[in-house]
Protein backbone atom coordinates (compact mmCIF):
# COMPACT_ATOMS: atom_id res chain seq x y z
CA UNK A 1 0.00 0.00 0.00
CA UNK A 2 2.93 2.32 0.67
CA UNK A 3 3.64 2.66 -3.04
CA UNK A 4 0.08 3.27 -4.21
CA UNK A 5 -0.66 6.82 -5.30
CA UNK A 6 -4.02 8.07 -6.57
CA UNK A 7 -5.19 11.36 -7.99
CA UNK A 8 -8.85 12.33 -7.88
CA UNK A 9 -9.53 14.75 -10.72
CA UNK A 10 -12.30 16.98 -9.42
CA UNK A 11 -11.13 16.16 -5.93
CA UNK A 12 -12.57 19.27 -4.29
CA UNK A 13 -16.21 18.56 -5.12
CA UNK A 14 -19.11 16.81 -3.43
CA UNK A 15 -18.17 13.46 -5.00
CA UNK A 16 -14.41 13.79 -5.33
CA UNK A 17 -13.47 15.10 -1.90
CA UNK A 18 -15.24 12.43 0.21
CA UNK A 19 -13.58 9.78 -1.97
CA UNK A 20 -10.20 11.47 -1.56
CA UNK A 21 -10.65 11.48 2.21
CA UNK A 22 -11.63 7.80 2.31
CA UNK A 23 -8.69 6.79 0.14
CA UNK A 24 -6.25 8.80 2.25
CA UNK A 25 -7.57 7.51 5.58
CA UNK A 26 -7.24 4.01 4.15
CA UNK A 27 -3.51 4.58 3.77
CA UNK A 28 -3.37 5.52 0.09
CA UNK A 29 -1.35 8.57 -0.92
CA UNK A 30 -4.02 10.73 -2.52
CA UNK A 31 -3.99 13.99 -4.43
CA UNK A 32 -7.27 15.90 -4.57
CA UNK A 33 -6.76 17.79 -7.83
CA UNK A 34 -9.07 20.75 -8.39
CA UNK A 35 -8.97 23.88 -10.55
CA UNK A 36 -10.14 26.16 -7.72
CA UNK A 37 -7.29 27.55 -5.65
CA UNK A 38 -9.79 28.74 -3.04
CA UNK A 39 -11.17 25.23 -2.59
CA UNK A 40 -7.67 23.71 -2.49
CA UNK A 41 -6.55 26.19 0.18
CA UNK A 42 -9.59 25.39 2.31
CA UNK A 43 -8.98 21.64 2.08
CA UNK A 44 -5.28 21.93 2.93
CA UNK A 45 -6.27 24.13 5.86
CA UNK A 46 -8.52 21.39 7.21
CA UNK A 47 -11.76 23.11 6.24
CA UNK A 48 -14.49 21.38 4.23
CA UNK A 49 -15.77 23.59 1.38
CA UNK A 50 -19.27 22.12 1.87
CA UNK A 51 -21.28 20.28 4.51
CA UNK A 52 -20.75 16.52 4.73
CA UNK A 53 -21.45 14.57 7.89
CA UNK A 54 -18.28 13.69 9.78
CA UNK A 55 -16.04 14.88 6.95
CA UNK A 56 -14.11 17.64 8.70
CA UNK A 57 -12.80 15.29 11.39
CA UNK A 58 -11.79 12.72 8.79
CA UNK A 59 -10.22 15.42 6.64
CA UNK A 60 -8.07 16.46 9.58
CA UNK A 61 -6.93 12.88 10.08
CA UNK A 62 -6.08 12.47 6.40
CA UNK A 63 -4.06 15.69 6.37
CA UNK A 64 -2.23 14.88 9.60
CA UNK A 65 -0.87 11.65 8.15
CA UNK A 66 0.37 13.40 5.01
CA UNK A 67 -1.64 10.98 2.88
CA UNK A 68 -3.92 13.69 1.47
CA UNK A 69 -2.78 16.74 -0.46
CA UNK A 70 -5.09 19.09 -2.34
CA UNK A 71 -3.52 20.77 -5.34
CA UNK A 72 -4.17 22.73 -8.52
CA UNK A 73 -1.00 21.36 -10.14
CA UNK A 74 -1.78 18.55 -12.63
CA UNK A 75 1.74 17.17 -12.27
CA UNK A 76 0.26 15.01 -9.49
CA UNK A 77 -1.48 12.96 -12.16
CA UNK A 78 1.83 11.79 -13.58
CA UNK A 79 2.86 10.53 -10.12
CA UNK A 80 -0.22 8.33 -9.76
CA UNK A 81 -1.00 4.74 -10.61
CA UNK A 82 -4.72 5.46 -10.26
CA UNK A 83 -6.38 8.46 -11.89
CA UNK A 84 -10.00 8.79 -10.77
CA UNK A 85 -11.92 11.24 -12.94
CA UNK A 86 -14.94 12.87 -11.31
CA UNK A 87 -16.33 14.77 -14.28
CA UNK A 88 -19.94 14.21 -15.21
CA UNK A 89 -21.85 14.74 -18.43
CA UNK A 90 -23.43 18.23 -18.43
CA UNK A 91 -26.97 18.88 -19.64
CA UNK A 92 -27.57 22.19 -21.44
CA UNK A 93 -30.48 24.61 -21.17
CA UNK A 94 -32.38 22.50 -23.70
CA UNK A 95 -32.00 19.42 -21.44
CA UNK A 96 -29.64 17.82 -23.95
CA UNK A 97 -26.52 16.04 -22.67
CA UNK A 98 -23.12 16.66 -24.24
CA UNK A 99 -21.44 13.23 -24.25
CA UNK A 100 -18.21 14.66 -25.68
CA UNK A 101 -17.38 16.70 -22.58
CA UNK A 102 -15.96 13.89 -20.43
CA UNK A 103 -13.82 12.52 -23.26
CA UNK A 104 -12.51 15.98 -24.13
CA UNK A 105 -11.66 16.73 -20.51
CA UNK A 106 -9.97 13.36 -20.15
CA UNK A 107 -7.86 13.89 -23.27
CA UNK A 108 -6.85 17.31 -21.98
CA UNK A 109 -4.92 15.41 -19.28
CA UNK A 110 -2.93 13.50 -21.89
CA UNK A 111 0.38 15.21 -21.05
CA UNK A 112 0.28 13.73 -17.55
CA UNK A 113 -1.01 10.25 -18.38
CA UNK A 114 1.02 7.13 -19.07
CA UNK A 115 0.25 3.60 -20.16
CA UNK A 116 0.92 2.06 -16.75
CA UNK A 117 -2.00 3.85 -15.14
CA UNK A 118 -5.53 2.78 -14.26
CA UNK A 119 -8.16 5.33 -15.29
CA UNK A 120 -11.40 5.21 -13.32
CA UNK A 121 -14.37 7.24 -14.54
CA UNK A 122 -16.52 7.98 -11.51
CA UNK A 123 -19.42 10.35 -12.27
CA UNK A 124 -22.53 9.75 -14.33
CA UNK A 125 -21.69 9.51 -18.02
CA UNK A 126 -23.84 9.23 -21.11
CA UNK A 127 -23.91 5.58 -22.26
CA UNK A 128 -21.09 4.98 -24.71
CA UNK A 129 -18.72 7.52 -23.17
CA UNK A 130 -16.58 4.85 -21.51
CA UNK A 131 -16.14 3.06 -24.84
CA UNK A 132 -15.15 6.27 -26.58
CA UNK A 133 -12.69 7.15 -23.82
CA UNK A 134 -11.29 3.61 -23.98
CA UNK A 135 -10.81 3.77 -27.76
CA UNK A 136 -9.21 7.23 -27.67
CA UNK A 137 -6.82 6.52 -24.80
CA UNK A 138 -5.73 3.14 -26.13
CA UNK A 139 -4.58 4.83 -29.32
CA UNK A 140 -2.22 6.92 -27.23
CA UNK A 141 -1.39 4.49 -24.41
CA UNK A 142 -1.75 0.85 -25.53
CA UNK A 143 -1.26 -0.60 -22.05
CA UNK A 144 -3.52 1.76 -20.10
CA UNK A 145 -6.48 0.31 -18.17
CA UNK A 146 -9.85 2.08 -18.22
CA UNK A 147 -12.90 1.35 -16.09
CA UNK A 148 -16.19 2.96 -15.21
CA UNK A 149 -16.86 2.73 -11.47
CA UNK A 150 -19.91 4.89 -10.69
CA UNK A 151 -20.40 6.54 -7.31
CA UNK A 152 -23.75 5.86 -5.65
CA UNK A 153 -23.53 8.03 -2.56
CA UNK A 154 -26.19 10.25 -1.05
CA UNK A 155 -25.00 13.71 -0.12
CA UNK A 156 -24.53 13.94 3.63
CA UNK A 157 -23.79 10.20 3.95
CA UNK A 158 -20.86 10.01 1.54
CA UNK A 159 -18.10 8.83 3.89
CA UNK A 160 -20.25 6.03 5.27
CA UNK A 161 -21.60 4.88 1.92
CA UNK A 162 -18.26 4.90 0.09
CA UNK A 163 -17.04 2.39 2.66
CA UNK A 164 -20.15 0.21 2.77
CA UNK A 165 -21.90 0.13 -0.62
CA UNK A 166 -20.72 -2.49 -3.14
CA UNK A 167 -18.73 -0.97 -5.96
CA UNK A 168 -19.89 -1.62 -9.53
CA UNK A 169 -16.82 -1.95 -11.77
CA UNK A 170 -17.37 -1.74 -15.52
CA UNK A 171 -14.35 -3.11 -17.38
CA UNK A 172 -13.66 -4.55 -20.82
CA UNK A 173 -11.17 -7.15 -19.54
CA UNK A 174 -10.22 -8.96 -16.34
CA UNK A 175 -6.92 -7.15 -16.10
CA UNK A 176 -8.67 -3.79 -15.82
CA UNK A 177 -11.30 -5.14 -13.44
CA UNK A 178 -8.67 -6.58 -11.10
CA UNK A 179 -6.73 -3.32 -11.11
CA UNK A 180 -9.80 -1.34 -10.06
CA UNK A 181 -10.85 -4.02 -7.59
CA UNK A 182 -7.46 -3.85 -5.90
CA UNK A 183 -8.05 -0.18 -5.11
CA UNK A 184 -11.54 -0.71 -3.72
CA UNK A 185 -10.34 -3.71 -1.71
CA UNK A 186 -8.13 -1.29 0.20
CA UNK A 187 -11.15 0.66 1.43
CA UNK A 188 -12.95 -2.56 2.31
CA UNK A 189 -15.76 -2.72 -0.23
CA UNK A 190 -16.95 -5.53 -2.46
CA UNK A 191 -16.55 -5.08 -6.23
CA UNK A 192 -19.06 -6.32 -8.80
CA UNK A 193 -17.80 -7.07 -12.31
CA UNK A 194 -19.94 -5.90 -15.24
CA UNK A 195 -19.40 -4.48 -18.71
CA UNK A 196 -18.91 -0.69 -18.87
CA UNK A 197 -22.17 -0.24 -20.76
CA UNK A 198 -23.96 -2.14 -18.00
CA UNK A 199 -22.31 0.04 -15.36
CA UNK A 200 -23.31 3.20 -17.23
CA UNK A 201 -26.95 2.12 -17.32
CA UNK A 202 -26.79 0.93 -13.71
CA UNK A 203 -25.85 4.44 -12.63
CA UNK A 204 -28.55 6.10 -14.74
CA UNK A 205 -31.24 3.58 -13.80
CA UNK A 206 -30.45 4.04 -10.10
CA UNK A 207 -30.97 7.80 -10.19
CA UNK A 208 -33.94 7.68 -12.52
CA UNK A 209 -35.63 5.03 -10.39
CA UNK A 210 -35.28 7.29 -7.35
CA UNK A 211 -36.65 10.24 -9.34
CA UNK A 212 -39.69 8.19 -10.40
CA UNK A 213 -40.30 6.94 -6.85
CA UNK A 214 -40.24 10.49 -5.53
CA UNK A 215 -42.65 11.53 -8.28
CA UNK A 216 -45.06 8.77 -7.23
CA UNK A 217 -44.87 9.98 -3.63
CA UNK A 218 -45.45 13.59 -4.62
CA UNK A 219 -48.40 12.64 -6.83
CA UNK A 220 -49.89 10.56 -4.02
CA UNK A 221 -49.40 13.47 -1.60
CA UNK A 222 -51.22 15.83 -3.96
CA UNK A 223 -54.10 13.37 -4.37
CA UNK A 224 -54.43 12.84 -0.63
CA UNK A 225 -54.13 16.55 0.06
CA UNK A 226 -56.87 17.38 -2.46
CA UNK A 227 -59.11 14.94 -0.57
CA UNK A 228 -58.17 16.40 2.82
CA UNK A 229 -56.39 13.20 3.81
CA UNK A 230 -53.02 13.00 5.55
CA UNK A 231 -50.62 11.26 3.13
CA UNK A 232 -48.13 10.47 5.89
CA UNK A 233 -50.74 8.58 7.86
CA UNK A 234 -51.62 6.61 4.73
CA UNK A 235 -47.95 5.88 4.04
CA UNK A 236 -47.38 4.83 7.64
CA UNK A 237 -50.35 2.45 7.50
CA UNK A 238 -49.40 0.72 4.26
CA UNK A 239 -45.70 0.40 5.06
CA UNK A 240 -46.04 -0.87 8.64
CA UNK A 241 -44.63 -4.42 8.66
CA UNK A 242 -45.44 -4.62 4.95
CA UNK A 243 -42.18 -4.97 3.00
CA UNK A 244 -43.73 -4.46 -0.43
CA UNK A 245 -44.49 -0.84 0.46
CA UNK A 246 -41.46 -0.17 2.64
CA UNK A 247 -39.68 1.86 -0.04
CA UNK A 248 -42.50 4.36 -0.63
CA UNK A 249 -40.87 7.73 0.11
CA UNK A 250 -42.32 10.72 1.86
CA UNK A 251 -43.27 13.75 -0.21
CA UNK A 252 -40.99 16.72 -0.80
CA UNK A 253 -39.15 18.74 -3.40
CA UNK A 254 -37.19 16.39 -5.66
CA UNK A 255 -34.13 18.24 -6.83
CA UNK A 256 -30.35 18.35 -6.65
CA UNK A 257 -27.57 17.92 -9.18
CA UNK A 258 -28.29 14.36 -10.36
CA UNK A 259 -31.83 12.97 -10.42
CA UNK A 260 -33.47 15.37 -12.87
CA UNK A 261 -30.33 15.60 -15.03
CA UNK A 262 -29.92 11.85 -15.29
CA UNK A 263 -33.59 11.38 -16.14
CA UNK A 264 -33.08 13.77 -19.04
CA UNK A 265 -29.93 11.90 -20.09
CA UNK A 266 -31.80 8.61 -20.20
CA UNK A 267 -34.59 10.27 -22.17
CA UNK A 268 -32.07 11.64 -24.68
CA UNK A 269 -30.55 8.17 -25.04
CA UNK A 270 -33.87 6.79 -26.29
CA UNK A 271 -34.69 9.82 -28.46
CA UNK A 272 -37.16 11.24 -25.91
CA UNK A 273 -39.24 8.05 -25.99
CA UNK A 274 -39.47 7.94 -22.21
CA UNK A 275 -42.99 8.99 -21.15
CA UNK A 276 -42.51 7.62 -17.63
CA UNK A 277 -39.50 9.87 -17.08
CA UNK A 278 -41.27 12.85 -18.62
CA UNK A 279 -44.28 12.30 -16.35
CA UNK A 280 -42.00 12.14 -13.32
CA UNK A 281 -40.39 15.40 -14.39
CA UNK A 282 -43.77 17.12 -14.76
CA UNK A 283 -44.85 15.99 -11.28
CA UNK A 284 -41.63 16.81 -9.47
CA UNK A 285 -40.99 20.11 -11.23
CA UNK A 286 -44.65 21.02 -10.83
CA UNK A 287 -44.73 20.50 -7.07
CA UNK A 288 -43.83 24.14 -6.17
CA UNK A 289 -46.59 25.36 -8.49
CA UNK A 290 -49.10 23.04 -6.87
CA UNK A 291 -48.14 24.35 -3.43
CA UNK A 292 -48.53 27.97 -4.47
CA UNK A 293 -51.92 27.28 -6.07
CA UNK A 294 -53.24 25.57 -2.95
CA UNK A 295 -51.86 28.25 -0.62
CA UNK A 296 -53.44 30.92 -2.82
CA UNK A 297 -56.81 29.19 -2.55
CA UNK A 298 -56.70 29.42 1.25
CA UNK A 299 -54.87 32.69 1.95
CA UNK A 300 -54.90 36.24 0.63
CA UNK A 301 -51.38 36.10 -0.78
CA UNK A 302 -51.39 39.52 -2.41
CA UNK A 303 -51.47 41.06 1.06
CA UNK A 304 -49.23 38.48 2.73
CA UNK A 305 -45.56 38.10 3.51
CA UNK A 306 -44.41 34.51 3.05
CA UNK A 307 -41.22 33.14 4.56
CA UNK A 308 -39.42 30.15 3.10
CA UNK A 309 -37.44 28.13 5.63
CA UNK A 310 -34.64 26.25 3.90
CA UNK A 311 -33.25 26.83 0.40
CA UNK A 312 -30.99 23.79 -0.06
CA UNK A 313 -32.17 21.01 -2.35
CA UNK A 314 -32.72 18.70 0.63
CA UNK A 315 -32.43 18.67 4.39
CA UNK A 316 -29.22 19.24 6.38
CA UNK A 317 -26.99 20.07 3.40
CA UNK A 318 -25.74 23.41 2.08
CA UNK A 319 -26.06 22.50 -1.60
CA UNK A 320 -28.56 24.65 -3.52
CA UNK A 321 -27.93 23.18 -6.97
CA UNK A 322 -31.26 22.83 -8.81
CA UNK A 323 -33.15 23.44 -5.55
CA UNK A 324 -36.88 23.76 -6.10
CA UNK A 325 -37.08 26.13 -3.14
CA UNK A 326 -35.87 28.81 -5.54
CA UNK A 327 -38.60 27.93 -8.00
CA UNK A 328 -41.07 28.24 -5.13
CA UNK A 329 -39.63 31.65 -4.27
CA UNK A 330 -39.99 32.87 -7.85
CA UNK A 331 -43.63 31.79 -8.01
CA UNK A 332 -44.44 33.33 -4.63
CA UNK A 333 -42.83 36.66 -5.55
CA UNK A 334 -45.38 36.95 -8.35
CA UNK A 335 -48.30 36.28 -5.97
CA UNK A 336 -47.29 37.80 -2.62
CA UNK A 337 -46.72 41.17 -1.05
CA UNK A 338 -43.22 40.02 -0.15
CA UNK A 339 -41.14 36.86 0.22
CA UNK A 340 -38.39 36.27 2.77
CA UNK A 341 -35.94 33.38 2.79
CA UNK A 342 -33.86 31.86 5.55
CA UNK A 343 -31.29 29.09 5.40
CA UNK A 344 -28.34 29.33 7.80
CA UNK A 345 -26.66 26.39 6.05
CA UNK A 346 -26.45 28.01 2.62
CA UNK A 347 -24.57 30.99 1.26
CA UNK A 348 -27.14 33.37 -0.19
CA UNK A 349 -26.93 37.13 0.24
CA UNK A 350 -30.74 37.25 0.37
CA UNK A 351 -30.90 35.10 3.52
CA UNK A 352 -32.63 36.83 6.43
CA UNK A 353 -32.21 35.99 10.10
CA UNK A 354 -34.50 33.16 11.20
CA UNK A 355 -36.16 35.14 14.00
CA UNK A 356 -36.95 38.00 11.63
CA UNK A 357 -38.44 35.66 9.01
CA UNK A 358 -40.62 33.92 11.58
CA UNK A 359 -41.74 37.20 13.15
CA UNK A 360 -42.34 39.10 9.90
CA UNK A 361 -44.09 36.40 7.86
CA UNK A 362 -47.82 35.74 7.76
CA UNK A 363 -47.25 32.25 6.35
CA UNK A 364 -44.19 30.00 6.46
CA UNK A 365 -43.27 27.27 3.98
CA UNK A 366 -40.70 24.57 4.68
CA UNK A 367 -38.43 24.74 1.61
CA UNK A 368 -35.83 22.27 2.90
CA UNK A 369 -36.40 19.98 5.90
CA UNK A 370 -33.41 20.97 8.03
CA UNK A 371 -33.55 19.48 11.51
CA UNK A 372 -33.42 22.93 13.07
CA UNK A 373 -36.96 23.61 11.81
CA UNK A 374 -38.50 20.51 13.40
CA UNK A 375 -39.02 21.89 16.91
CA UNK A 376 -39.06 25.60 16.18
CA UNK A 377 -41.87 27.39 18.05
CA UNK A 378 -44.14 28.96 15.44
CA UNK A 379 -47.62 30.34 16.06
CA UNK A 380 -48.71 30.91 12.48
CA UNK A 381 -49.54 28.74 9.45
CA UNK A 382 -46.74 26.45 8.32
CA UNK A 383 -46.97 24.72 4.94
CA UNK A 384 -44.96 21.51 5.27
CA UNK A 385 -44.97 19.09 2.35
CA UNK A 386 -42.04 17.24 3.94
CA UNK A 387 -43.99 16.32 7.07
CA UNK A 388 -41.23 17.28 9.51
CA UNK A 389 -43.51 19.46 11.67
CA UNK A 390 -46.96 18.31 10.70
CA UNK A 391 -48.22 16.16 7.92
CA UNK A 392 -49.05 19.13 5.79
CA UNK A 393 -52.73 18.92 4.88
CA UNK A 394 -53.34 22.37 3.41
CA UNK A 395 -57.15 22.46 3.66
Amino acid sequence: MENIVATVVGGGGHVGLPLSIVLATSGIKTYAFDISQEVVDKINGGQMPFLEQGAEVQLGKALSTGKLIATTDPICISKSQYVIVVLGTPVDEYLSPNPNTVVSELLSLESWLNENQVIILRSTVFPGVTRKAYDELLKRFPNIRITYCPERIVEGQALLEIRTLPQIVGAYDQRSFKAAKNLFDLIGVESLSVKPEEAELAKLFTNVWRYIKFAAANQFWMMANDLGVDYEEVRKAISYNYPRASDLPGAGFTAGPCLFKDTMQLSALVQQNFPLGHSAMMINEGTPGYLVRRIKEKYDLKNATVGILGMAFKGNVDDTRSSLAYKLRKLLIFECKSVLICDPLTKDMRNTDLDIVVESSDILVIGAPHDLYRTLEINKPVIDIWGIRNHGVLI
